[in-house]
């Protein structure tokens, strides 16, 4: 796949309690991706969480929007050393849509639609940690930003915060995804400067 890496690179840390270590605060929003951006009407979009028996719970567009929708106020982090501070999101938490799932497994991997896959555990996508996201600052989430929704996990590196994504597999062990298996971090908490693979 391609990466489309505009503001990639990045200035020297500000002195900032709220930026991470090795971070530089942004007014834009960088556009960084995977591969091609997809075009996705919100009536194509379905959403889906796998358990491990393989019994799948799925969202359609509509059913999406008819659930608990929050407002959410955060600061983002991106690997590639930007942060935006104090960024509006829409959108509805994972621990909504895994009120309707039972697992007992604690790892998940996100899937979107252009095949793009990153791992997250479980315990960082509940408790008020994660939503998917489909509004940015007041408007539609835009294509280039993952519309018409994307994983939202803010307190991780925001390669974990998947575009365009379409559903959640469980999984018993921490598995790799795209950019983990291209020796970025497994987790990748960014006050850990958890970048790459070996970065503690």
């Amino acid at each position: 796949m391609g990466i489309v890496t505009p503001g990639f690179f990045g200035k020297h840390r500000e002195a900032d309690p709220k930026l991470p270590p090795g971070q530089y605060e942004t007014k834009d929003f960088p556009v960084l991706s995977a591969g091609p951006t997809p075009n996705i009407h919100p009536g194509e979009w379905s959403f889906s969480i796998t358990t491990e028996t393989g019994e799948v719970k799925r969202w359609s567009w509509d059913e999406f929007m008819a659930l608990p929708i929050e407002t959410v106020h955060t600061d983002i982090h991106c690997v590639t050393r930007w942060s935006k501070f104090d960024t509006t999101w829409r959108g509805v938490s994972l621990d909504t849509l895994f009120a309707e799932v039972d697992t007992k497994f604690g790892y998940t991997m996100a899937h979107s639609y252009g095949g793009y896959t990153t791992n997250v555990p479980l315990a960082d996508l509940l408790g008020g940690k994660a939503w998917v996201a489909f509004e940015f600052g007041g408007e539609p989430l835009d294509p280039e930003h993952g519309g018409p929704a994307r994983l939202l996990v803010p307190h991780l590196y925001f390669w974990k915060s998947a575009k365009w994504v379409n559903g959640l597999t469980m999984h018993e062990t921490d598995e790799l995804g795209f950019w983990e298996v291209n020796g970025y971090n497994a987790y990748g908490d960014p006050w850990k400067e958890q970048r790459y693979y070996y970065d503690s």
